[in-house]
């Protein structure tokens, strides 16, 4: 056989990465013992410690990988899905079926997103399904959950427009059919079968109380399945499916399993929460920040434990830590996690926006979030109490007002004068944050700030024409500033 090299590669790329997390083999290792002449006979697998690297990784999971888009930072930008990396960052979800791992996927691109079904306000045409089933955009999978939640396509309509297999379109069908399952009931009528299948079929707790009939929200799910005795079994990534007994630190829930492949921790770790998948305003600096709190724990002797699910990192190298979670940055995964840890307290402050957002309701359910107590990154981060904050110690600043509808919202700009600045709160990286210049304006970037901010405040204020912004940073001890840049 004559071989020819078509392509190399001379560095890391997310593929590789994401190989080598999917199958906890450490690529880069291997090929660099076989670059200097070393066997794979004579490797240990670094992973089991009993196994040598020429063992083939065997898996009894499934992984799903789905990129992240920012497109919707750019306005007039194309959505049109091809050929051309136009993606910033992706994530990794690890399930014992491909219905569980792909609706923690979901909600891993975008914590906004309940899993799969539709959006909250999608309202597309059957023409418009038609056309995204055709030729993809970012939003392609919502079109597919509407038409299949609907009724009105079925697995062969959707295959015939979108070429997509019927074995990936009939596990969509198959979450459409526990979604149908759990509408047909409230929390109290809602069996135990019916309850592990929903968990099974990758539901969150939140998810499912939105589909129940009754008025219900996530703690009393969260209750409920306890109740049940229906918790995640905490499963590890060895390469090995379980073939040969192995000990690693590679892990992931999944309600797919009898027992855990792990004992619960005996306490004292803490909870490091990562960044989540790269976007624009989010990336590499937070895993170094990620990665650094992680070493400085270690090196002090305390336990560290890593929650992240993003493939490209540092972060979720399983040797960065003493236990790596390969899991959703939830308040109902990283609950579970710090119980099943016995968790002495969570970092949420070195992992950017998204953990940061946790940090009250982890605070609410009894976790020790560690550094800046909850209630002060609420008051940092809502927009609503900061500006009054402001106001009340004497700190000048922009008019403003809290949104509370669109009739004041038009009439404080009337007030005020155009242009005016929107900004919802807990966001990072300008997420929805618009200088409005008309009425029409302000209407559409309002009704786009509610969508990114949820339940939180949405802040208007004045724009200041030709204002110069001067950032600074800072680290406070007891209140007082130890450490600042400007």
């Amino acid at each position: 056989l004559e071989y020819c090299i078509i392509e190399v590669n001379a560095r890391l790329s997310r593929s590789s990465a994401l190989a080598s997390k999917a199958t906890g083999y450490p690529l880069a290792f291997v090929a660099a013992k076989l670059s200097l002449g070393i066997e794979l006979n004579d490797l240990q697998n670094a992973v089991t410690k009993v196994t040598q690297a020429c063992f083939e990784p065997s898996l009894d999971y499934v992984v799903t990988k789905i990129p992240r888009w920012d497109l919707n930072k750019f306005s007039g930008v194309s959505t049109n899905i091809g050929s051309a990396m136009t993606s910033v960052g992706e994530v990794m979800s690890i399930g014992r079926t491909w219905e569980e791992s792909m609706q923690k996927a979901m909600r891993m691109v975008d914590p906004a997103i309940a899993g799969f079904q539709p959006l909250p306000k999608s309202n597309l045409s059957n023409e418009d399904i038609d056309t995204v089933l055709v030729k993809p955009t970012d939003q392609r999978i919502f079109a597919i959950a509407q038409g299949i939640y609907e009724g009105t396509y079925s697995v062969e309509d959707i295959h015939g427009l979108s070429k997509i297999d019927h074995w990936f379109l009939e596990r969509l069908q198959n979450i459409a059919d526990g979604a149908a399952t759990l509408k047909a009931n409230s929390l109290s009528t809602l069996s135990v079968v019916d309850l592990r299948k929903a968990k099974q079929l990758g539901f969150s707790d939140a998810q499912i109380a939105q589909h129940l009939t009754d008025d219900v929200n996530e703690d009393d799910v969260r209750a409920k399945r306890k109740s049940m005795d229906i918790i995640p079994s905490v499963k590890q990534i060895d390469t090995l499916a379980a073939e040969y007994p192995a000990q690693t630190n590679y892990l992931y829930c999944t309600y797919h399993g009898m027992e855990d492949d792990v004992e619960k921790g005996t306490g004292g770790g803490t909870l490091v929460l990562g960044n989540g998948a790269y976007r624009i305003g989010s990336s590499v600096e937070f895993d170094w920040c990620a990665v650094s709190a992680v070493r400085t724990l270690r090196n002090l002797g305390h336990r560290a434990i890593m929650v992240n699910y993003n493939p490209e990192t540092v972060s979720t190298d399983y040797d960065e830590c003493d236990q790596l979670y390969f899991e959703e940055l939830s308040r109902e995964r990283v609950t579970d996690i710090y119980e099943q840890e016995n968790g002495a307290g969570v970092i949420v402050s070195v992992g950017g926006q998204i953990p940061q957002n946790l940090a009250v309701e982890l605070g609410a359910s009894g976790i020790k979030v560690m550094g800046t107590p909850p209630e002060m990154i609420d008051n940092a981060e809502d927009r609503d109490q900061f500006s009054a904050m402001l106001d009340r110690i004497g700190v000048r600043q922009p008019a403003w007002n809290a949104l509370s509808d669109m009739k004041s919202a038009l009439a404080f700009a009337e007030e005020v004068g155009y242009p005016v600045l929107v900004r919802p709160s807990f966001v990072l990286s300008g997420a929805a944050m618009n200088v409005a210049h008309t009425p029409e304006a302000l209407e559409a970037f309002l009704n786009l700030a509610g969508d990114v901010s949820g339940d939180k405040p949405v802040v208007m204020s004045k724009f200041i024409d030709g204002a110069r912004e001067i950032e600074m940073d800072g680290v406070a001890d007891g209140g007082k500033v130890v450490a600042a840049a400007v």
